[in-house]
């Protein structure tokens, strides 16, 4: 067999056709897998970006957490304060009506006392007879004693001068 040049030229041509066919399918299935790649990529770094954010998720709740915690915390302490302080008022109330229940008890005895005297001297005063010397100016010459109610003061002294 005789191969001519246009003959070998063609079988040139077509060993170059079956291997630029072969490059064809072989760049195809390198762009394929090249873009299952690129999916498969895309598709991790979502599923990295998704954890990600959830941790950053898990970690901003637990500082969230933490610092409701913290307030919680300084709450309660403020209010066992306030209730420290509170108690302690109602100590010094208690003790300060204290006081002023004393000083009124005390008060009420010295009044009492002052009552009690003043009644005795009272008493003292009824009881007592009204002794006043004699004065011969102020003796009424008949022995007898007006009575004032119906006579005129001046008229009882009139008499006796």
């Amino acid at each position: 067999m005789v191969n001519t040049r246009s003959q070998t030229k063609m079988a040139d041509n077509a060993d170059l056709l079956a291997l630029l066919a072969e490059m064809k399918k072989s760049m195809e299935k390198g762009q394929e897998e090249m873009k299952d790649r690129m999916e498969k990529g895309q598709e991790e770094m979502k599923e990295e970006m998704r954890k990600g954010q959830e941790e950053m998720k898990n970690q901003i709740q637990a500082h969230v957490e933490s610092k409701i915690g913290e307030i919680k915390d300084h709450v309660n302490s403020c209010i066992e304060k306030i209730e420290e302080d509170v108690q302690s008022v109602k100590r010094g109330i208690g003790e300060v009506k204290g006081e002023v229940e004393r000083k009124i008890g005390e008060v009420k005895e010295k009044v009492q006392v002052k009552i009690g005297d003043l009644e005795k001297r009272l008493s003292e005063l009824e009881d007592r007879p009204i002794n006043f010397p004699a004065n011969p100016d102020l003796t009424y010459s008949s022995g007898q004693i007006p009575d004032v109610r119906r006579t005129n003061v001046l008229d009882c002294f009139q008499n006796s001068v």
